[in-house]
């Protein structure tokens, strides 16, 4: 300590000296004599000459608290050059090139309130925020406020459903997030995760599937429906009963139809019956009506509880009251026979349906019942997918005879005017996806083997993929990938970017649903053929045989595993099936009671 001590007084002893030093060489030409160099402090502070980072620096020596800091943003002026005695890098000089070098903080922190300046880095990103931390601490203190990291994160689209309050750290999270974000990115380029196959046997050959946001409904020749919840594989309600009439006696009728969202899940099958079940409140049917011929097509809004089915000459929208009694809405009559129906989401009132009836696009509205989108003869509807404001069709036009190839067009919802004409193709357009796409986009499959992705603003083409040998049945996109699935059974999934194929799973049925979202995908192969010569063994057979069913798979990629090593989905049964049955005894459970 006493070593210490006397260095210090060394220390403070020679700036002494140099500042008694300058001080004069100063006074030379105005005193004869100089003074001596211990003067007092008082003295030499209330010398009007003596600049102020003089004194800030003699209060530094003396141990004292330096002097506040002016509340003015204005800069100190410039660096005071030396006097020509003396060494440049002597100890005053960097005192003063360090006093010069705090000075340069910006004004921020001395002069606004903490919620002014917190105000104008909320328009900052996040590498900007990151470059304003390293300034100075009260900058960082700023920089990394939990408010401008919470907003971030809800700004990406990360943790929507969260509140400030969760998370201590927001930029931890929102690191995360991105580094869960590339995982993902890899593990779908190189096919890692886990693969299941969702499979019910009593079911006999699979008729329709439809996913939203993981949870899986499948509609059987047998005329059960079947649900599965792909995120928790928590089946709840694995199969949904319909409602049997005192005149149902027999087999049941099989399904046609099967859509599902949020709320509700619907099927319709062959005589005309349309069920409709709450995935809050069980296995019974809320709502069940009737149509007196087959049912071509059924709509199921994306979000609420509206319902259209399309038979026959008639488009039938039900929908509960305020009260939740369920009621005929609306009923349209056309002229031809339904062959897409969709309902348009979004939409505030009474709702808005989109029909495509051969050649005739129909927009039906309460206040304007007939309303036709779009007609010319002899030119039908290939495919049709609606948005809250436009709508999306194939057309077949007449191909090679009048020079005319086949085309998606686009038409807004609102004016019901064209917007644009998009494809050029030989072949047939047979799906469209414009709902799920990125904004500005659309991607399409067709006849061709092709799967093409437009830009809506351009009206051209941005890539075109060659797959599929017997046309493309299915199709998604993102921001960065395409999956598309053909009518030989292959499920491809794309790089959109690059324009190269990642992988591909192939099956024995056509691919009839693709639906992905970040971490998982879903596709189904269902076979054209419902009742397959040599299917079962006997005609009273619960089974038909494996190749004959039809499969889906889901896809799981945020788990860090090969698909080969997936958990086999008899380790995620409910235990729901309680004997086996005819040669399918190999996984039945309990394991004990077959």
């Amino acid at each position: 300590m006493a070593e210490g001590s006397a260095e210090l007084e060394l220390f403070r002893r020679r700036w002494r000296e140099e500042l008694a030093g300058g001080a004069k060489r100063r006074r030379r030409e105005e005193e004869a004599v100089a003074k001596p160099a211990a003067e007092p402090e008082g003295r030499r502070s209330a010398e009007p000459s003596e600049p102020g980072y003089l004194a800030l620096a003699r209060g530094l020596l003396d141990g004292g608290a330096p002097a506040c800091r002016s509340l003015s943003p204005a800069r100190p002026a410039e660096e005071p050059a030396g006097d020509g005695g003396g060494d440049g890098d002597d100890l005053l000089g960097q005192l003063i090139r360090d006093l010069n070098e705090i000075n340069e903080v910006p004004f921020f922190d001395i002069q606004l309130p903490y919620e002014l300046a917190l105000k104008i880095f909320q328009y900052l990103g996040k590498t900007e925020l990151g470059r304003c931390a390293q300034v100075s601490r009260t900058w960082k203190v700023l920089a990394e406020d939990e408010v401008l990291w919470y907003r971030l994160c809800q700004q990406e689209g990360y943790l929507l459903d969260t509140s400030i309050s969760d998370h201590s750290c927001w930029k931890l999270a929102l690191k995360n997030c991105h580094a869960r974000e590339r995982t993902l990115k890899t593990n779908w380029k190189n096919r890692i995760g886990a693969v299941s196959q969702l499979q019910y046997e009593l079911g006999k050959i699979l008729c329709d599937v439809h996913s939203c946001d993981g949870v899986v409904i499948a509609g059987y020749t047998s005329g059960e429906v079947r649900l599965w919840d792909t995120r928790t594989w928590d089946y709840t309600a694995p199969i949904l009963e319909p409602v049997h009439g005192p005149g149902d006696a027999g087999p049941q009728p099989r399904v046609s139809f099967v859509r599902i969202n949020s709320a509700l899940a619907v099927a319709a099958y062959e005589d005309g019956t349309i069920s409709v079940w709450s995935l809050m409140f069980g296995r019974e049917p809320v709502h069940r009506y009737q149509h007196n011929q087959r049912i071509q097509a059924l709509a199921l809004g994306s979000e609420g509880a509206t319902v259209a089915t399309a038979s026959g000459f008639e488009v039938k929208v039900e929908s509960p009251s305020d009260r939740g009694f369920w009621q005929t809405t609306e009923t349209f009559e056309i002229q031809k026979l339904v062959n897409f129906l969709n309902l348009v989401p979004d939409v505030t009132g009474s709702p808005v349906t989109v029909a495509a009836a051969e050649d005739i696009v129909y927009l039906l509205k309460a206040e304007d019942p007939g309303k036709i989108l779009h007609s010319v003869y002899g030119q039908p509807v290939t495919c049709l997918d609606v948005s809250a404001h436009e709508a999306a069709f194939g057309v077949k036009t007449f191909g090679w005879l009048l020079n005319e190839p086949n085309q998606i067009l686009l038409y807004n919802l609102e004016t019901s005017q064209c917007l644009k004409k998009m494809g050029n193709s030989m072949g047939d357009f047979t799906c469209v996806n414009l709902q799920n796409s990125p904004p500005n986009m659309l991607v399409a499959g067709n006849k061709d083997r092709r799967v093409r992705v437009f830009d809506l603003r351009k009206s051209e083409s941005l890539c075109s993929l060659y797959a599929h040998q017997l046309g493309v049945s299915a199709v998604q996109m993102d921001d960065w990938k395409i999956v598309s699935g053909g009518e030989e059974g292959l499920v491809c999934v794309w790089d959109q970017r690059m324009g190269t194929k990642l992988w591909e799973m192939h099956a024995r049925h056509p691919v009839r649903h693709v639906w992905f979202n970040s971490h998982s995908l879903i596709t189904a192969n269902i076979p054209d053929d419902k009742t397959p010569r040599g299917a079962s063994i006997m005609d009273d057979d619960l089974t038909a045989h494996r190749k004959h069913r039809g499969i889906i798979y889901a896809y799981e990629f945020s788990v860090d595993q090969l698909a080969v090593e997936s958990i086999l989905p008899i380790c995620r049964s409910s235990y729901d099936e309680v004997t086996g049955y005819n040669y399918n005894i190999g996984l039945a459970v309990p394991y004990d009671n077959i």
